[in-house]
């Protein structure tokens, strides 16, 4: 067994907890501390830190980032603090933590999870899209089990505004949409993500996946969608199963 911590930041939450990578078994109770108000850099990387303190744990820690992140440097901050950009963000958590860190965008981890241990096991070919509905609206695509990295296409235009601003499930809460309602909204960006990709499989993740059976039997697109296996606990593990990856390669 080989345990590895992995955590998932989010606009609302940080969230981590210590993960069997070769199972994908959460081996503790996750902990969750509020997101800093504004989310700068020094004050999620404090609230980071008091999570890795409350394991007591020494290892790889791999994060879950909502941004573009390439080479550990923050390129986009949609949902985030300005003042991330160009931010070494694995610097700044492995001087905060005292833990070798391994950083990418929070729905890649999403996916890299649901490909591994979830609904990718039965699907290793083809594409599958995987959307993580939250603060905002995360995507990873997939193809023939590969990772396209920093897709971040909750940010194209649906009727002139980002799409995430008219389909997440921040939207859905702040402007109290039936599910009716914030069905319809998601059913026009998925359609836009169809006529673009043409996925084989869309998989539904974030934290309102667990309320799945209210929604997806409302969309109406020809492309299969299904919720995500693992919920919200994908980006945890998915940045676990990252940082050992990029452990084992160093």
């Amino acid at each position: 067994m080989a345990a590895v911590m992995g955590i998932d930041i989010g606009g609302s939450g940080i969230k981590g907890t210590l993960v069997d990578v070769e199972s994908g078994e959460m081996l503790e109770d996750r902990f969750r501390l509020p997101t800093p108000v504004k989310a700068r850099p020094d004050d999620v990387a404090e609230t980071v830190a008091d999570v890795v303190k409350h394991f007591n744990y020494r290892g790889p820690v791999g994060y879950g980032f909502p941004a573009v992140v390439r080479r550990g440097v923050v390129y986009t901050a949609a949902n985030i603090s300005k003042s991330w950009i160009e931010t070494h963000v694995e610097d700044l958590f492995k001087t905060v933590t005292g833990c070798p860190a391994y950083v990418l965008n929070d729905a890649d981890a999403a996916g890299l999870a649901e490909m591994k241990f979830g609904v990718g096991k039965d699907h290793p070919k083809g594409v599958i899209l995987m959307i993580t509905l939250g603060t905002g609206l995360g995507t990873a695509i997939f193809v023939d089990g590969k990772l396209v990295p920093n897709t971040e296409l909750g940010h194209i235009e649906i009727r002139g505004k980002d799409a995430e601003r008219r389909a997440s499930d921040a939207v859905r809460q702040k402007k109290e949409l039936t599910w009716e309602e914030w069905a319809d909204r998601l059913n026009e960006y998925l359609r836009t993500m169809e006529r673009l990709f043409w996925p084989d499989l869309i998989v539904l993740g974030g934290g309102v996946s667990k309320m799945s059976h209210k929604f997806i039997p409302l969309l109406r697109l020809r492309t299969p969608v299904v919720p995500a296996r693992l919920l919200n606990q994908a980006g945890m593990i998915g940045a676990a199963v990252y940082a050992h990856q990029r452990a084992q390669e160093q």
